[in-house]
This record gives C-alpha cells, structure tokens and sequence, in this order.
C-alpha cells in the first residue's frame, strides 16, 4: 500500500496538527468537520500555526503556500472513499468514535485502512463497529505532532497484518517518525505513563505541597521535561486527561488511576487548557502561555 491521499476527521487541536505536518509532507489531505464554521477555524488556526513558523524563519512563503494547498475541507464523509487512509481525530468517546467508524466503514471501499488517534480506548471495540476490523489500527500521534518524531501503532484483536505492516511503514519511511508496537492494553505506552505522572501532580497541587508552578518548575528544570506535568495537561486538553484517566480506572480497577478532584472541578468549571485560554496556567488565542 502507498498511502498518498489522507483524509482527517476531525479538526481540533490533534486534528489540525496531523493534517498540517501530512501537507508538509507533500500529502493531499482532506480535512473533515461537522459544517463550514469548523472547518474554517480549523483551517484558520493551521495557517495561523505556519505564520508562527514563517515569523521563526522555519519555513518559506512558499512553503507556506504548498501545504495550505494541499488541505482541502471537506463536510460529507462520502468524499472519504478516494483516500488511501482515514485518520479518525475527534474526542475520546468510545460511542461517537464507534459512529464515526460505521459511518466510514460504508463509505470506504475494504482496502482503505481506518485509523484511529484515541489515546486510551479499546481498537478492538471501535474496529466492532465496521465489517472489516482487520483494516483498523490505532495511530497514535503526540502533541505537538509536528515535533514529536513518535506514534504509537495500537494493534486491535483482529488488526492484519497487512494492514500494520503498511501503517509502520508508512510512519517511518513517508512520515519519518518512529513507530512503536502496542498490544493493545487501555491507555496503551505513553497515556499510561504521563496521565499517571499528570495525575501525582494534581495530587502534589491540591495538597498544597508546591505552587502549579513550582511543580512544573521542578520537573522542567530538575529533571529536563520540555514542559512540567500541569502544562503538559493543559496542552492535552483537561478534558481528554480526565477521560483517559476514567478510562484506565474503569478497566485496571487501580487507585492510582482515579482522577484527582481538582481535574473534575476544573473540567466542570469549563477550563479545559489552552482550548478555552486556561487551566492550570493561561495562554492567549494562539495558544501561547500568558
């Protein structure tokens, strides 16, 4: 399989980042959202991305130019069926992606393989939704997608063969990011690992041991993280941190899976991170820290 044409559904935060770093990858892209409105925001804030990189010297006008041209938007999933793969990027919700997967598997001839960027959720249950689960395989992309040289390959019961070894391929030799071979297990390698160290750290916080801050200040500095762990939840979406954590503490049964209080209030309270401007920290409409 070559994969030359994707298409991505979904045009959040995850979703505009896969889409952006695939056009600069000299890939045609089709970009899917529910209505226009979406859809120009979505690709409103890719381009607002690229400026930041032209202001940096990262890339050319031109370049510029190429990668906004190669995403095309796209509002009806029928459209779908010419691609040679489909990145499924909405929400972490079981249901809706199941959804999503039915509505892609009557759309999709049997070859096109379906993927998905959950985080945490079973590809065995989202692949039960289509009548040909040997065609779907998790992706699993890592924020900031453009600078992270990672992607988790989540393999479903019933994944092929085929169908992971061209996904791993086209990964590592197209995209140039390393693949990682998951067995699928809740919160598969990476979730597992930072929603639990996200998780000591709201504890850390609500107990009144360290400032947000100083916190992430500690892990940052002390021990050379890019970001501290409350930073790292913001940019996730505190959202997505609570339902990955739900998740696994639904399917382990373990203690050090249950969300800390503060991450419930805070999604209650509508500060899900940089999507609305604030969570633990605040940050302006380019997401930048304020």
């Amino acid at each position: 399989m070559n994969f030359k044409k994707i298409g991505v559904v979904g045009g959040g935060v995850m979703g505009q980042g896969i889409a952006e770093m695939l056009a600069s990858r000299g890939l045609d892209v089709l970009l899917v959202e529910k209505n226009n409105e979406k859809l120009d925001y979505s690709y409103g804030m890719i381009e607002t991305s690229l400026d930041k990189k032209l202001e940096k010297w990262g890339i050319t006008p031109a370049e510029k130019k190429l990668t906004l041209s190669r995403i095309s938007k796209v509002t009806h999933f029928a459209e779908l069926g010419s691609c040679d793969l489909v990145i499924e990027t909405i929400s972490e919700d079981l249901e809706a992606k199941k959804a999503v997967f039915a509505q892609l598997d009557q759309v999709c001839p049997s070859h096109i393989t379906l993927a998905s960027n959950t985080s945490a959720l079973s590809l065995t249950e989202i692949g039960s939704s289509t009548l040909h689960p040997e065609r779907v395989i998790g992706m699993h992309f890592i924020y900031p997608v453009a600078s992270i040289n990672l992607v988790e390959l989540i393999r479903g019961l019933k994944t092929s063969d085929a169908t992971f070894e061209a996904t791993k391929n086209f990964v590592e030799e197209t995209l140039e990011k390393k693949g990682v071979t998951v067995y699928e297990s809740p919160g598969f390698v990476s979730t597992r690992l930072i929603c639990t160290l996200i998780n000591e750290a709201l504890h850390v916080l609500e107990e009144g041991v360290a400032s947000a801050e100083d916190i992430d200040d500690a892990m940052r500095i002390g021990y050379q993280f890019n970001r501290g762990p409350l930073e790292m939840c913001d940019r996730f979406g505190l959202d997505s941190v609570l339902a990955a954590l739900d998740g696994m503490f639904r399917e382990y049964g373990d203690l050090k899976y249950r969300p800390a209080i503060i991450l419930k209030k805070m999604v209650r309270a509508g500060h899900l991170g940089t999507k609305t401007g604030e969570g633990f920290f605040k940050y302006d409409k380019d997401g930048d820290r304020l």
